[in-house]
């Protein structure tokens, strides 16, 4: 699945008028195959070794290039570090309390929410976010020992 995630992008990349350098390649690659939403410096730690000559303002100006392309969104919480998700589908983020910990879910359906919220305001809706907080089953254990 990831591979066809991967084509299409390059492709919409290609599309846009941007040019395909080996780090955005690998950047990109990383961003589709990570679950864990990385930072920018995470994803620069990852790849340093296949990049020697990469630096983190690469990997930011890379995102940055995707964020504009629509391919990746960046999650905001609090006063962490953004943390970048491939936005292969619509899907929603259970976090953990304890870890910072960001977990995928789906739930089908939210659409009426943006329908009534529209309705009820006269706002054009654009999008929406759902964050569900809790403790990750990890941080749950070790609480209990």
């Amino acid at each position: 699945m990831s591979e066809t995630y991967l084509k299409d992008a390059l492709a919409t990349l290609r599309e846009s008028g941007v040019r395909i350098t080996p780090q955005r390649h690998a950047i990109l690659e990383y961003l589709i195959s990570s679950e864990a939403h990385p930072t920018a410096d995470e994803i620069y730690r990852a790849l340093e070794d296949d990049f020697p000559n990469m630096s983190v303002a690469t990997v930011y100006n890379n995102l940055k290039v995707f964020l504009n392309t629509g391919l990746v969104k960046e999650l905001t919480y609090g006063d962490s570090s953004s943390r970048f998700d491939f936005a292969s589908h619509d899907h929603y983020h259970i976090i953990c309390d304890d870890c910072g910990k960001i977990v995928d879910f789906h739930h089908p359906g939210l659409q009426e929410v943006e329908h009534l919220a529209s309705h009820m305001t006269g706002f054009k809706v654009n999008s929406h976010r759902l964050e569900v907080y809790g403790t990750c089953p990890e941080c749950a254990n070790m609480k209990r020992q």
